[in-house]
């Protein structure tokens, strides 16, 4: 059922609402800020709430948002009112030997990456299954498209997430529910492995050091990058998608990895 409170953005029935997590920075923030910019109404969700990254603007609404806390899902949904877009882009990383990686590092990341967009796909999905209406856009990553080393808990926890959303399309195309994927590649400019280091810390042991070397060289100098902007783009390409294409690589990278066009 659709929350009891009408969402303060409906002027107009022709005006669209996405809510989008992972805000405070990166690909989230830049969605949020081209969705607003294509005249949508955004609700932008960040753990910690930071207004001043985004414009001032009657049609945006910053809200606290922690996806591995039930209560806090339930209270963003509750104050977000109707929505015709969910945006699933809150994610963490970690880069490491997978010999060296605590399983409870292993939990934290999918429980923000894997669990997190489940729990807050589940409690939408009533919503849009009532309207006959909605689409759900997962992020995940172009380690999805193409293995990549020191990074086996993350692309386990996205790789979930890409089996996840296509076998849930299929099952959610019959209530007219779309379901999409983002593939954004590497962004040297977002802050993924800064907010992340503490977590990555003494994960390269002393016997893998040869090994890791030349592939964290390879990381400072890449042939092709993503922007955010280019991510912005595909999410926005996936939310209004008709064609019923379910992956959307974002980024010179990712394309290059998918060997297709992007949106």
């Amino acid at each position: 059922m659709e929350s009891p409170a009408e969402s303060p953005y409906r002027s107009s029935m022709n005006t669209k609402t996405v809510l989008i997590t992972g805000c405070s920075s990166g690909y989230g923030l830049a969605t949020a800020r081209h969705f607003a910019a294509q005249g949508w109404n955004v609700i932008a969700t960040m753990r910690t709430p930071r207004p001043d990254v985004l414009p001032l603007s009657s049609r945006l609404r910053v809200l606290p948002l922690d996806v591995t806390k039930p209560e806090s899902i339930a209270a963003t949904l509750e104050a977000s009112g109707p929505i015709d877009v969910l945006v699933n882009n809150a994610g963490i990383g970690v880069v490491g030997a997978f010999e060296a990686t605590p399983m409870s590092t292993i939990r934290e990341v999918f429980e923000t990456n894997t669990f997190g967009v489940m729990a807050l796909t589940q409690a939408v999905l009533p919503r849009f299954r009532a309207r006959g209406s909605g689409v759900i856009v997962n992020v995940t990553s172009s380690v999805t498209l193409a293995p990549m080393p020191l990074a086996a808990a993350y692309t386990a926890s996205k790789v979930a997430i890409e089996g996840f959303t296509a076998s849930l399309a299929l099952e959610l195309e019959w209530f007219q529910v779309g379901v999409k994927l983002v593939e954004p590649g590497y962004c040297p400019k977002t802050a993924f492995t800064s907010n992340g280091q503490s977590r990555m810390d003494g994960l390269i042991p002393e016997a893998y050091a040869a090994f890791a070397q030349p592939i964290f060289a390879a990381f400072a100098q890449p042939a092709l990058v993503t922007t955010e902007a280019d991510v912005a783009e595909a999410v926005w390409c996936a939310a209004t998608d008709t064609s019923g294409k379910l992956r959307f690589p974002a980024g010179a990278d990712a394309l290059a990895l998918a060997g297709g066009a992007g949106c």
